[in-house]
């Protein structure tokens, strides 16, 4: 894609994204609102909104089974043990959750544990950074989908994005696509919307895309940000109905999940799986 292209995207994806907000007054310029439209917002997670990937929680009782049939149940806290491990699996089983999302080092056991499960077992490559170099990304790739993975996130490199080395970002980005796909395994491509301008934005999400990405996702949840409802409905605008959007990172009740699926994603990262399945207040999330 060349330099005219994207700068006719992001013109025309900023202009259109700007046309849907409410103003101060809390008007609203959008029926479906995320804001003032909660029961619209609902609505669309009960039509089939795709998945919402969170992290460990606490919690019990009744929950909504639909919903937690979209979580990724994600522990990636650099001092995870093994049985941290084994409980977020656990829970991830009891809630049948749609996957469990954990560090590399961890595949092999959850790919183990979730052996007679339909969850799914999903990892990180080139986290939380992406300043590896992208053999080391392939083959990071290749070694977490022998050990059992079945979808990737990995972080694209920030720095050589914001140095305009857009060649570099979209091949580092198919060297990790290309390997995952070769296994029929499907990749999220994360862009670290905290660290970018919309302009940036609007370029990795095109540049995502361009090298086969089946996803693109908000944040690491290591950055500054989150996910926001203004980042998703951007991400989505560019990358339209073809490719998924996960937004991660501050997501820790109910209601922010479905704000955030009526904005366009199909999974969200968190830290609080189970509060937001239950709509219980007063669990406790843990952390990435």
């Amino acid at each position: 894609m060349d330099k005219q292209t994207i700068l006719r995207l992001i013109e025309q994806v900023l202009k259109e994204t700007n046309a849907y907000t409410c103003t101060k007054d809390g008007i609203c310029t959008d029926h479906l609102c995320v804001v003032h439209n909660k029961d619209g917002v609902r609505n669309i997670v009960q039509s089939g909104a795709d998945r919402i990937s969170t992290g460990v929680g606490l919690g019990q009782g009744t929950f909504d089974p639909a919903l937690a049939r979209m979580i990724d149940h994600t522990l990636l806290k650099p001092d995870a043990t093994r049985q941290d491990i084994e409980k977020l699996c656990a829970e991830a089983k009891l809630y049948r959750f749609a996957s469990v999302c954990i560090n590399p080092s961890y595949v092999k056991l959850c790919a183990q544990l979730l052996r007679d499960t339909d969850v799914k077992v999903c990892t990180v490559i080139g986290f939380p950074l992406g300043a590896t170099s992208s053999a080391a990304k392939a083959f990071e790739t290749d070694q977490a989908v022998r050990d059992g993975a079945r979808e990737v996130d990995m972080v694209i490199n920030v720095g050589m994005l914001k140095s305009g080395e857009l060649e570099f970002v979209e091949e580092d980005i198919l060297t990790v696509t290309s390997t995952a796909h070769r296994y029929g395994v499907l990749t999220k491509v994360i862009i670290e919307t905290g660290l970018l301008t919309d302009e940036e934005k609007v370029k990795a999400c095109a540049l995502a895309k361009r090298a086969g990405a089946d996803f693109v996702k908000t944040s690491t949840g290591f950055a500054k940000g989150g996910a926001t409802a203004g980042d998703i409905a951007l991400m989505r605008k560019v990358v339209g109905p073809e490719l998924g959007v996960k937004a991660s990172g501050g997501v820790r009740s109910q209601e922010q999940a479905l704000e955030l699926i009526a904005s366009g994603a199909d999974r969200i990262g968190a830290s609080a799986s189970v509060k937001i399945v239950t709509g219980d207040k007063a669990a406790s999330p843990s952390t990435y």
